[in-house]
């Protein structure tokens, strides 16, 4: 799941429209956000597949600080609480919040069964259950999921803002048709050469933030 995440910042814009397109889109990746670094700290891992027997060609064989539910709870209360902090708008925390919590429901659709329910850390309980409905294993299915949820957050977005000058227009279709692109690259394109390839392609997911900051700051809310 890549541009379901995206579609899901887009159409919190209407849930939240004093919160910045960056800030949304901070939150609906925000564990993808954090997996590529704990990755290269050798907290999480992952194998690549290159027998073309799956697609994505991606094992994620353990991410439990990033990916399990009750660490993606976790992160969620704190990124909507150093937001009300800094903002103090309950409105604006509580929507962030349940935009970070939005990744793994929408990973839970998609993934195989790799997605813990919490990290092994806690004491007296056996390892956890692997959750995952493996729509993945369904790529036209998938695909039309993730468009569809995508277009609307996109609608959404137009609906609940304007432009207020070309760069407002220009820069948000120009991420929109970028995103796409980056998209179909997944889909179509050859696995990652390795693992750390792929963290640090990851951690260029931040300058996708920074472009919803810079698309917001060139545009208003919508008035009818």
């Amino acid at each position: 799941m890549f541009l379901g995440h995206f579609g899901i910042g887009f159409g919190a814009k209407a849930a939240a429209p004093k919160v910045s397109l960056g800030t949304l889109f901070l939150a609906a990746q925000f564990i993808d956000l954090l997996w590529p670094t704990l990755l290269l700290l050798g907290f999480e891992r992952v194998n690549i597949r290159t027998d073309g027997k799956q697609y994505p060609p991606l094992d994620f064989v353990y991410y439990p600080y990033s990916h399990s539910l009750l660490a993606v709870i976790i992160w969620a209360v704190l990124f909507a609480a150093a937001y009300y902090a800094i903002r103090r708008s309950r409105a604006g925390a509580v929507v962030l919040g349940l935009a970070v919590i939005s990744h793994w429901l929408l990973d839970l659709i998609v993934h195989y069964p790799d997605l813990p329910l919490y990290p092994p850390v806690l004491p007296n309980i056996g390892a956890s259950p692997l959750l995952g409905f493996a729509v993945w294993s369904s790529p036209v299915i998938e695909m039309a999921l993730e468009l569809s949820i995508f277009a609307l957050g996109v609608w959404l977005y137009l609906r609940t803002t304007r432009a207020v000058n070309a760069t407002g227009k220009w820069a948000l279709w120009s991420l929109v048709v970028f995103l796409l692109a980056i998209h179909i690259g997944n889909t179509f394109g050859p696995p990652p050469p390795n693992f750390t390839a792929l963290a640090w392609v990851g951690q260029a997911q931040w300058l996708l933030v920074a472009w919803g900051y810079w698309v917001d700051k060139h545009r208003v809310l919508a008035t009818y």
